[in-house]
């Protein structure tokens, strides 16, 4: 019992750490939220923006990423 909350405890950190250097490094990658298919719609008094090409590049790599990381740590 104890063992298995130490692992969700350390996954949990391992996953915060990750996000804060994503978002320390996300600063100096330009390009991500201006790809192709990223859509930006601008008007007199309206601006809307949906970065669809990147929102699906980010789903992919986070999959991939868990994937392999619930394979690694989880394995049954």
């Amino acid at each position: 019992m104890i063992k298995s909350l130490a692992n969700i405890i350390v996954i949990f950190g391992l996953i915060l750490v990750g996000i804060g250097l994503l978002l320390k490094i996300a600063g100096k990658i330009s390009w991500i939220g201006r790809l192709p298919g990223d859509i930006l719609i601008k008007k007199e008094n309206f601006t809307f923006y949906f970065p669809l090409t990147t929102s699906i590049i980010i789903s992919i790599l986070l999959s991939l990423f868990l994937y392999i990381f619930f394979k690694i740590f989880f394995k049954k």
